[in-house]
Order: C-alpha cells, then sequence, then structure tokens
C-alpha cells in the first residue's frame, strides 16, 4: 500500500489486522476511544464484556482454541486493574494474551497530580506479571514495539504482554508502510541432545511420556513417537484430549498413585512442554512424587527446565521442532505394542478403582457431555465436577478441556472464557461448565454471551455454595464458615437475558437438553443441582 500517514491508534489496528487478529476484547473509555478509531472500518471483531477481567478471561479462552494471542483492549487505572487475574492465570498457565491499555499523557506521568485512573507506576505494576511491558512514548516506534510484542508472544513460553499508549501519543500522526506479520524463531535443541535422546529411546524397555500444554500442537508427532517406542501417554489438564481413545491414552493426573506407580516404574520418562507444577504433580501436596530413574525434560523456557525436578536430560526447544528432529533418527513406523497398552490400561483401571462414587458419578455426567456433542469443547470454573475431570477425565479432541482449577485456579474465569472459545470457534458448542458460587463472580457475562451470540451452554452445576471448601473445611476439623452464599434462581435469570433454560430434574435427562440447546444460535443455560437432580452424584 506504500506509506500512509495514520494516527497512532489507526496504525495499531492495522499492525494488528498484519498479525492476524481476529478479535478483541475491551470495553471503550475516555483513555483508548482513540484506539478506536480505526476499529470500526477493520475486520476486526470487538466483543464487549461487562467487566474488563472478562475482556482478560475472553481473551484467555480465545487463545486456547485458536493457538493465536487473545488481545484485551482495556482503558487505564481501573481498567487494567480488573484485567490483571486474566494476566496472573494467562501467566500461569502459558497462554499467549496481549494487553494493550492506555495511560495518561506522557507529561503527567509519575506526578500524581490526581489525574483520572492515575497510578503511581502503572508499567511496573504490570512487570511481573508480563512477559514485556512497554510504554509507548514515541509515536513513530509503534511498529517495531508491535513487532517485538508479537514474537514475543509466538517465540518463547506464552504469557501476556502488556503495552500502554499515552492518551496525547494516540492522537499523534505517523508514517506507516507496507505491514507483515512478526516472525517467530523458538529454539532448537542441539544435535547432541537430540542423538542422546534417540539413543535413550532405542535403549528404553519402559518408557512413558508425560505430556502438557505446551505439547499440544504437536499431538500427532507425539502419538507417532509413543507409537515407535511403546510408551504410555500421560497427560495433565491443559493436554486433556490429545489422545482420546488411544490404547496407549492415560487421561489422568500426575498427581494419582496409581499414575505415579507407573513412572516410577519407567526407565524412561520423556515430559513434553509441561510445568510439572503443583497443581497437576502434586495436587493434594503430599510430596509424593517420585523421583524417576532417567527423566527428559523439553521446554521452551530455559527457567523452567531449572525448576522442579531435576532432568538427567534438559532440552531447550519446542516440543514440535525437537519432534521434527528425533522422529526420523528412530526406526519404523510402530504401532501400540502389548506391553505398552497392558502398562496404559492397568494405571487406568487402578485409577478408576481409586476414584469415589461421588466422582465417579461427576465424570459420568462429563461423559455424557463428551458423548452427546461430539467434539465440543467443555471450559471449566472450579467446582467439583471439574475436579473430578481434571483427576480422569478424557476430552474428545485437543483443545476440548480446560479450566481454572489448575494454576492460578481463578473463580469466575468459566463463564467469559467459554464466550472467548466461541468467538474463536464459532461452529463448535462450547460447554461453560461453572458452580453457582464461581458464575456469581461474573455472572453478567451472560449478557455478553447474548450480545455476541456465543454459542455457549452454561451448565451450573449448583451445590449451595462453596462445596468444595466446605468439605475441605469439614476434612480438616473445621466448622463450615462463609461458604454458604445464597444463589439467585438461575432459570429467571436466563429469563432476564433471554437465554432458553431448564433445571434438570434427573441426570438422565441431560443428553436431550444439551442436544436441544447446542442447536441454537446462541447461549443456553442448564442447572443441575447437586441433590435436587438425581443421579448428578453419589
Amino acid at each position: 500500500m506504500g506509506v500512509v500517514t495514520k494516527t497512532v491508534g489507526e496504525a495499531l489496528i492495522d499492525i494488528l489486522e498484519a498479525n492476524g487478529v481476529e478479535a478483541v476484547f475491551g470495553i471503550p473509555g475516555v483513555h483508548t476511544v482513540e484506539l478506536y478509531r480505526g476499529l470500526a472500518a477493520s475486520e476486526i471483531r470487538h466483543i464487549t464484556p461487562r467487566h474488563e477481567q472478562g475482556a482478560g478471561f475472553m481473551a484467555d479462552g480465545y487463545a486456547r482454541v485458536t493457538g493465536k494471542p487473545g488481545v484485551a483492549l482495556v482503558i487505564t487505572g481501573p481498567g487494567l486493574t480488573n484485567t490483571i487475574t486474566a494476566m496472573a492465570q494467562a501467566y500461569q498457565d502459558s497462554v499467549p494474551m496481549l494487553v494493550i491499555s492506555g495511560v495518561n499523557a506522557r507529561a503527567s506521568l509519575g506526578h500524581g497530580r490526581g489525574k483520572l485512573h492515575e497510578l503511581p507506576d502503572q508499567r511496573a505494576m504490570m512487570a511481573p506479571l508480563a512477559l514485556m511491558t512497554h510504554t509507548l512514548l514515541e509515536p513513530a516506534d509503534l511498529p517495531a514495539v508491535m513487532e517485538r510484542a508479537f514474537a514475543i508472544l509466538q517465540s518463547r513460553r506464552p504469557g501476556p504482554v502488556h503495552i500502554e499508549i499515552p492518551t496525547d501519543v494516540m492522537v499523534e500522526k505517523i508514517a506507516v508502510g507496507d505491514l507483515r506479520p512478526s516472525k517467530a524463531c523458538g529454539p532448537r535443541a542441539a544435535q547432541a541432545q537430540v542423538l542422546e535422546l534417540a539413543e535413550k529411546c532405542r535403549k528404553a524397555q519402559r518408557p512413558a511420556i508425560l505430556c502438557g500444554g505446551g505439547s499440544v500442537a504437536a499431538a500427532d508427532k507425539i502419538r507417532l513417537l509413543a507409537e515407535q517406542i511403546d510408551a504410555p501417554l500421560i497427560t495433565t489438564v491443559n493436554a486433556r484430549g490429545m489422545f482420546a481413545g488411544h490404547p496407549l491414552s492415560v487421561p489422568a493426573s500426575p498427581s494419582l498413585a496409581a499414575v505415579r506407580d507407573l513412572l516410577a516404574a519407567s526407565d524412561l520418562v520423556i515430559a513434553l512442554g509441561t510445568q510439572m507444577g503443583q497443581t497437576d504433580y502434586d495436587m493434594y501436596a503430599d510430596g509424593g512424587f517420585p523421583e524417576l530413574a532417567d527423566l527428559v525434560r523439553v521446554d521452551i523456557d530455559s527457567d523452567q527446565l531449572a525448576r522442579g525436578p531435576e532432568a538427567a536430560l534438559p532440552v531447550l526447544s519446542s516440543v514440535d521442532q525437537l519432534l521434527d528432529d528425533l522422529l526420523p533418527l528412530l526406526e519404523g513406523p510402530g504401532t501400540a505394542a502389548a506391553e505398552g497398552a497392558a502398562r496404559a490400561k492397568a494405571c487406568r483401571e487402578a485409577v478408576s478403582t481409586w476414584l469415589s462414587p461421588k466422582m465417579q458419578a461427576e465424570i459420568g455426567v462429563l461423559e455424557t457431555i463428551r458423548e452427546t456433542l461430539p467434539g465440543c469443547i467443555i471450559v471449566g470454573d472450579s467446582t467439583q465436577a471439574i475436579y473430578s475431570g481434571n483427576l480422569s477425565f478424557e476430552a474428545g479432541r485437543p483443545h476440548g478441556w480446560f479450566n481454572a482449577a489448575t494454576g492460578f485456579g481463578a473463580l469466575g474465569y468459566g463463564p467469559p472464557a467459554a464466550i472467548g472459545a466461541s468467538i474463536g470457534e464459532p461452529e463448535t458448542p462450547v460447554i461453560c461448565l461453572v458452580g453457582d458460587g464461581g458464575l456469581q463472580f461474573s455472572l453478567a457475562e451472560i449478557g455478553s454471551a447474548r450480545d455476541c451470540g456465543a454459542r455457549v451452554i452454561f451448565l451450573v452445576w449448583n451445590n449451595d455454595g462453596y462445596g468444595e471448601i466446605r468439605t475441605y473445611m469439614l476434612d480438616c476439623g473445621i466448622e463450615p464458615e462463609g461458604v454458604t452464599p445464597s444463589a439467585p434462581d438461575f432459570g429467571k435469570i436466563a429469563d432476564a437475558y433471554g437465554l432458553p433454560s431448564v433445571r434438570l430434574d434427573d441426570v438422565s435427562e441431560l443428553g436431550a437438553a444439551l442436544k436441544r440447546f447446542s442447536d441454537l444460535s446462541g447461549p443456553s443455560l442448564i442447572e443441575i443441582h447437586e441433590t435436587g437432580t438425581r443421579g448428578a452424584t453419589a
């Protein structure tokens, strides 16, 4: 298009478009209106949440299903502080998120003169939660700053990036030339390490593979590796669904004794794209995760390789690139041999035996969702059925199961994240499984779902308060207090927003309700009451 002159706000929209951004999530205000000047004429869709925290969670859900950075556009001060919780969740779960905020005019920064939405040092406040944070002081720097932001989002362990633009910079004009997407260039393992890993694979008699969220994009290549070396595939929460139905798949938490026993008995464990953090590997904080005989850790983040269990072979690489180098060194196409499949089956059976009747009933609800709506996405909040599923549940597809009950563990995540997921895959049914307590953290986002026509079925798991915490207090010998907040009539709330809804009398009615609502072009609500719906739990 040659060189043209545009305001910084207009140029920003062009740069986002050039980098493949299809949607932004935000609430306009006087400190960001100039960033909206070019938005209506662009191909980018704007989604308006009811709260900036919702904008961040929507960006998170969108990023998880598309693999692209989710973009939140928020005002300075309270808009940005409202987004911090979502940024922390994205940081903990390694989700690519670009947060663009306003900030007061350059001449006012740091003076504390009581300007509207003023913070003492907004950029410094964001620094601990962001892979990069930058204040755009020079308008002409915009293209270079945004190129660096997108390169970081695509070239290393994902997480949030924050760019703040002063209000006086937004209106200044800059020359904009031809725009191209930023290039990603992630780390690649040294050849000697690949050769060493290949030799380990050839020698191993009882290997196993651990898959985290950083490995999902390489699912097909990991399956080939597992079949070649006959290794059970253990998936953490953010990796569930990668190998649905495969005889080597073990969709269960490494916090469980049966999974730990399988790993302890393995003579080679290859951990791919997993932080090996507490919420996946030591959920009950018992310190019982075993020392592994020969641990290979593959991660895109050098800092992460230095945390957690010490690896016999730490490999700095993206999982995808490592497998491109490794697979040609291993002989034959491979198949799931009897021993690996038997080890995986025995582990699955041991996990099933350990699960309580209550957990099994809750997992049964999840299986009904999966079987009724093949290929659906289940987005969860911190509620009891989600905790059970995180222990042992196989989603039907990659990116088909994620929730906030791991990592940062923010309540209220599910509804806006489900909306973001629906924007990312508009033809796919999205089920938001949320408790009555968690839904009230972000209840108004039901209206956002209606506004944007998101095909989200809000499945409310009503246990009359914070049931998981109530149980935990009782287990600790503490008289429960503060765990029974009253809930509204969710059917009437749905009516108020114009959503069809139903409260199930029996869990056997769930399949029919899901089918009926999944054919709609917008959101709906189903309520399961833990004690009022027969069969919901044991």
